[in-house]
């Protein structure tokens, strides 16, 4: 068990379990380890019971782990609530002024965490700093790790002080030496020193902002909502320092109309938002759509219906993001499936929403949002990127130039040739955009059907030739986008399909039926429209059963998946807030095998 433990700390909102925990993950990641992570509070402001867990190893780690090795209680409703996720044989600590635990299959340690930060460091508050000076004296990492985080993270406060700094220090100091002299330690768990790595410690939220930067998105509206916030918080932060423009909207519906506006204008635009105010944001997704106005959308998707559980995960968000707006309304849907994940694929959302004039739906969830991962540094690569196709100032009457050179022009029914055709008709679907107030010609981008210059004409032939362009578009991308690749055996009999935040946890889980004999291979598609017809038709016709684990009621991707490819898939849903465990999606395929 030397050099991976995966630890739960439980108590309640105000006491730093959540703080504790951050530190922690950063601190163990700053020493060399991996490390990935798991929150659950209260969407209240202050008090209700919170976790943290904390899965640390020195390899590389797909998922939060099937249970805690040890269990860090600071209060007697912790334990109650979390001691069924404690592994038989791990770890129990807890503060016995508190409660007395009445478990016997496990190691007990008892810390007075309440007694030490109020008796010897005299400031309760640095009870999260007493739990962490216990952590590192039974487990590791080394004190100087936690205590060059919190250095770190004090210097930046406008609240800390000298006085503050010392306290904290002080109780990691006296923490550690009580265990060390008091606990005669038992179990094997043990995070020793390993090689460090050039790593960036960062969560799916700040993965998106910085993806989003180097895709130079320069502008930015939204509105707060949970757990969406920190992309607003950290666009807020860095835009400026980049000559770029934030706006906090009034609502989501003025969010998204003017990151249309700024688009128009010539602007890589985005917002971001969670299921409520996606729901908002319907109509504006339209007249993206319509208007063939490039914009990306970020939903991190959280437990509904209405209000729901805002600080809980589901993926439940997948049937509107395809379907929702009245009429047929073209869009590309993506879903990373982690932190590093994150950054590419907000790069290649601002890519294609440029490349295809339309909305691009980015599907995160609340345990992505707030997920701490160690990233290798080179996987923030500076992105190429592509301007839009311009118009040409060189361009001939009919206004085609522009287009690239491998599109053909079409002639739709009843066209009349215009100065500049906006949305000329081509075989790609993709029309030369220019951006008004450039010296380029301006256009009407209305919600209005139109011809090619952009004029309102609601003719049936320009209706049915203008919705075939716009959907010509989805063929193109998905000729254009590369296909998802196969995980596990080549000659594999059960297949496991899922989508989003979920993939680490599905491979770990492939990885355990493959030790144990099972045939077993997945497929993730990061793209879910266009879908990647000939990859999951192929995966599928290659395996005699498919299981599709996903965090939501209905299987929404199943019942996808069905009616594109008429599979009868082996449904796994778990909708209680809370991601699946590799273990969990291990005994589906065993069950099946």
């Amino acid at each position: 068990m030397e050099n991976e433990v995966t630890i739960r700390i439980g108590g309640e909102s105000g006491e730093g379990t959540i703080s504790g925990g951050d530190i922690l993950a950063l601190a163990s990641a700053r020493w060399g380890y991996h490390v990935y992570t798991f929150r659950t509070f209260p969407a209240e402001i202050l008090g209700g019971p919170c976790m943290f867990q904390v899965r640390i190893s020195d390899h590389p780690v797909k998922s939060m782990g099937d249970y805690a090795d040890v269990l860090i209680c600071l209060n007697r409703e912790a334990y109650d609530r979390n001691i069924g996720e404690l592994r038989h044989g791990g770890v129990l600590i807890y503060d016995p002024s508190d409660f007395t635990p009445d478990q016997s299959d496990c190691i007990t340690y008892a810390v007075p965490f309440n007694e030490i930060a109020r008796k010897e460091v005299q400031l309760f508050q640095t009870k999260n700093m007493v739990m962490l000076g216990a952590i590192c004296g039974l487990f590791g990492p080394p004190l100087e790790a936690i205590i060059q985080v919190v250095q770190s993270k004090l210097s930046r406060s406008r609240k800390a002080n000298a006085t503050l700094m010392e306290k904290n220090l002080l109780a990691l100091d006296v923490a550690k030496k009580y265990v060390t002299e008091k606990i005669t330690k038992s179990d094997p768990y043990m995070l020793g020193a390993v090689e460090k790595a050039d790593r960036v410690v960062l969560n799916g939220n700040q993965a998106i902002v910085a993806g989003a930067l180097a895709a130079q998105c320069r502008y930015f509206s939204g509105y707060p909502i949970t757990p969406a916030s920190d992309i607003m918080e950290g666009m807020a932060k860095e835009l400026p320092l980049v000559g770029g423009t934030f706006l906090q909207a009034e609502d989501e519906i003025a969010a998204l109309a003017s990151v249309l506006g700024a688009s128009y204008g010539g602007m890589r635009a985005m917002t971001a938002t969670s299921g409520p105010g996606f729901s908002l944001m319907t109509e504006l997704i339209g007249l993206s759509s319509m208007s063939e106005l490039p914009a990306v959308i970020v939903d991190a998707q959280r437990a509904g219906p209405s209000t729901g559980m805002p600080t809980k995960m589901e993926q439940s968000d997948l049937s509107f993001a395809l379907y929702a707006g009245h009429g047929d309304t073209p869009r590309i849907v993506i879903a990373p499936s982690s932190v590093a994940n994150c950054y590419e694929l907000i790069i290649q959302a601002f890519e294609m929403a440029e490349r295809y004039q339309m909305p691009v739906l980015f599907l995160t969830d609340q345990s992505l949002t707030a997920r701490v991962e160690s990233v290798d540094r080179n996987a923030f690569q500076t992105p190429e990127l592509h301007a839009r196709i311009q118009f040409n100032d060189g361009a001939t009457s009919n206004g085609h130039n522009g287009v690239h050179a491998n599109e053909q022009i079409l002639v739709g029914a009843g066209t009349q040739a215009h100065a500049y055709e906006r949305y000329a008709y081509t075989s790609s679907g993709i029309s030369p955009m220019s951006t008004p107030g450039t010296g380029s010609p301006a256009y009407v981008a209305t919600g209005l059907e139109h011809d090619e210059a952009g004029h309102p004409n609601y003719e049936p032939e320009d209706h049915v030739a203008m919705m075939e362009k716009r959907f010509r578009k989805l063929v193109t991308a998905a000729e254009e986008m590369p296909q998802p690749e196969r995980y596990g055996d080549a000659d594999a009999t059960i297949g496991v399909i899922g989508w989003g935040s979920t993939e680490g946890t599905i491979q770990e889980a492939v990885d355990r039926a493959r030790a144990k004999g099972h045939k077993v291979a997945a497929l993730h598609p990061k793209i879910l429209s266009p879908l990647p017809d000939k990859a999951i038709q192929g995966f599928i016709d290659s395996v005699d059963k498919v299981i599709v684990p996903e965090n939501n009621y209905s299987g929404q991707l199943a019942n996808l998946l069905g009616a594109k490819y008429g599979l009868k898939a082996i449904r796994v849903n778990k909708f209680g807030g809370i991601p699946f465990t590799a273990g969990e999606i291990l005994r589906a395929i065993e069950e099946v095998c």
